[in-house]
């Protein structure tokens, strides 16, 4: 796990996750790069699969990556073989989990997210429905992260979420190219933090 502290006094973040790219030559979406063109910083949430989506995204920005403790460590090549070549796992902009300080917030960048007495599949609303939450508690033990964290930004289920139990947010920009787990165009996020106050937006990327 590593942290890293941001010293811009307001930033603007681009959000994006399991592009599930196989190393075939095919980057996201080209309306990711005009949603987060003039971001600070992406942080992308997993199942990456190759290194290349990461260099394509920070042609952009700089990149921040979260690892899949799976697929991301077995990439495929044309001949769905596995192998390691390519794979995010030798990369430096990737760590499973990763701490972001950003304008007196702290933000924490993970790609499953496993919330205790639930699952590690988190859906729109589903923390609502047969979960006792206790808001008096953290929603995730601090030891996840290793400290309080403010924003967790996470993805697993391609599917988009924006929703705030207690004082904790929690954001999945969905996958710009397996949308709830089909092959269409999907979502990003971003997220963008002046003077302390957050704004999220999910962007439908079908919608441009």
């Amino acid at each position: 796990m590593r942290i890293y502290k941001l010293l811009e006094l307001d930033m603007k973040i681009g959000l994006i996750s399991d592009t599930h790219t196989p190393g075939d030559g095919q980057g996201v979406p080209e309306s990711v790069h005009k949603v987060f063109d003039g971001v600070d910083l992406i942080l992308h949430a997993g199942n990456i699969f190759v290194s290349s989506i990461l260099d394509e995204l920070e042609t952009i920005a700089p990149v921040k990556a979260a690892g899949s403790k799976d697929r991301d460590k077995l990439c495929l090549d044309g001949s769905h073989s596995w192998k390691p070549a390519g794979c995010w796992c030798a990369d430096d902009r990737v760590e499973e989990i990763q701490v972001i300080e950003a304008e007196g917030l702290t933000i924490g960048l993970i790609h499953e997210l496993v919330v205790p007495g639930y699952s590690d599949r988190i859906y729109p609303g589903s923390l609502t429905r047969g979960f006792n939450y206790d808001e008096s508690q953290p929603l995730i033990p601090d030891e996840t992260f290793g400290k309080r964290v403010d924003i967790i930004v996470f993805g697993h289920t391609c599917t988009a979420l924006h929703e705030e139990y207690g004082s904790t947010v929690l954001i999945n920009p969905g996958s710009p190219t397996l949308r709830n787990e089909l092959r269409r165009v999907g979502t990003v996020a971003t997220l963008e933090i002046v003077d302390q106050k957050q704004t999220v937006e999910i962007i439908d990327l079908a919608a441009l």
